[in-house]
């Protein structure tokens, strides 16, 4: 019996492993790690591990609404005012 859990956990754990990589993959860093670390160190403070994730994140997002207003907007091309903060 303790055997059977011992591979069923341990399957569990396989099957997260991969599925965090397929995400990993499907997000591709678009930040180069080390410009980062040197402009948040250039202000003075330092860089946790998920900030460049956190970074990227936003990053994507911000990919994906102005490829979304390019294209309401009937054309192909993302341009410099489709990046719009609010």
């Amino acid at each position: 019996m303790a055997a059977v859990a011992a591979s069923l956990f341990l399957k569990g754990i396989e099957l997260m492993a991969k599925k965090s990589a397929k995400k990993r993959a499907s997000t591709e860093v678009l930040a180069v790690l080390s410009k980062v670390k040197s402009a948040i160190k250039s202000n003075g403070c330092n860089t946790a591990g998920d900030a460049i994730d956190g970074l990227n994140a936003i990053m994507h997002w911000h990919i994906a609404q102005a490829t979304e207003r390019a294209k309401a907007n009937g054309r192909k091309t993302v341009r410099a005012h489709d990046f719009v903060v609010m």
